[in-house]
């Protein structure tokens, strides 16, 4: 039970991650890398304000503005530089590196005896089951209810039609920034929540976070087919408890914890070329009966 609990609370955390990346990818259309170098920047700050005396749940919030912050960067750099999407998001996340190891001062920090948000209410399993749920759960609730607004639907509609939303005087450039700050927010409270529950911020915890969050969105999106949006983000959430499941099976039948990165890679890309395997699964057996 304890490690049903645990494996269902890192889904949580990492759902968070998945949320953000759903904006980006399926919302916007926009293939953002940022997301390796903000959730490691939402980690390092929450561990420096941690250890310098802040309240845990600031922190996650100051980590928060700081990933926003580097969503603005990526935005400025493919909308005012006009850099092609995906380099954006390269060049800011190179460059978080060395900004992360500027804000700790070193490579990692340790957090165990500091007071975080999962030991403000107890520190046991059930405990920080809770905490991943409530704030998985608000963050989920005010997505649904942002992209229910006129701000929200427009964003939606600049990753649906760009140039649509440009003839009818739509400025698409400050709905994407919008959106990747919304997007690289999630990643950081991420970062943050990580960083506090493993018990310590490293600069390479964000490497291959990218891959797990779409392995999570592509999972939620073959489990639950529902087109409503609120569906769609429960989905996102469902993939990324999946997915963990799917880690700990791994795992428990014998394959090394070095080899992860590379089962999360295959399993990915499995699920995004799906449905170009049913076309052609299809295509075949229709010539075969022809």
């Amino acid at each position: 039970m304890n490690i049903l609990i645990s494996t269902c609370s890192q889904g949580l955390i990492y759902a968070i991650l998945a949320l953000g990346l759903f904006i980006t990818f399926r919302i916007l259309n926009f293939a953002d890398m940022t997301a390796e170098g903000s959730l490691t920047l939402g980690g390092s700050v929450c561990a420096v304000l941690i250890i310098g005396g802040m309240n845990p749940i600031l922190s996650i919030l100051a980590a928060g503005l700081a990933g926003s912050l580097a969503g603005m960067v990526t935005g400025f750099f493919h909308t005012k530089l006009k850099i092609q999407a995906i380099l954006s998001g390269i060049l800011t996340m190179i460059a978080l590196y060395s900004i992360n190891i500027r804000i700790m001062g070193k490579a990692n920090l340790s957090l165990l005896s500091k007071k975080t948000i999962f030991k403000l209410v107890g520190d046991t399993q059930i405990s920080n089951f809770l905490v991943g749920l409530g704030i998985c759960a608000v963050l989920l609730l005010i997505m649904d209810l942002f992209f229910k607004t006129r701000l929200g639907v427009s964003i939606r509609a600049t990753g649906d039609n760009e140039q649509m939303m440009r003839a009818q005087g739509v400025n698409t450039d400050s709905k994407k920034i919008l959106a990747l700050m919304i997007s690289n927010f999630m990643c950081a409270v991420s970062g943050a929540l990580i960083a506090q529950s493993q018990g310590y911020s490293d600069v390479n915890m964000g490497t291959g976070t990218i891959v797990i969050a779409l392995a999570s969105v592509v999972i939620g999106e073959a489990l639950i087919r529902k087109s409503s949006f609120i569906y769609q983000l429960i989905a996102v959430v469902v993939g990324s408890i999946c997915y963990r499941f799917i880690i700990f099976l791994v795992l428990n039948l014998g394959m090394s914890p070095s080899d992860l990165k590379l089962f999360t890679a295959v399993v990915a890309a499995i699920l995004l070329s799906l449905p170009t395997i049913k076309k052609i699964v299809t295509r075949s057996v229709k010539n075969a009966k022809n």
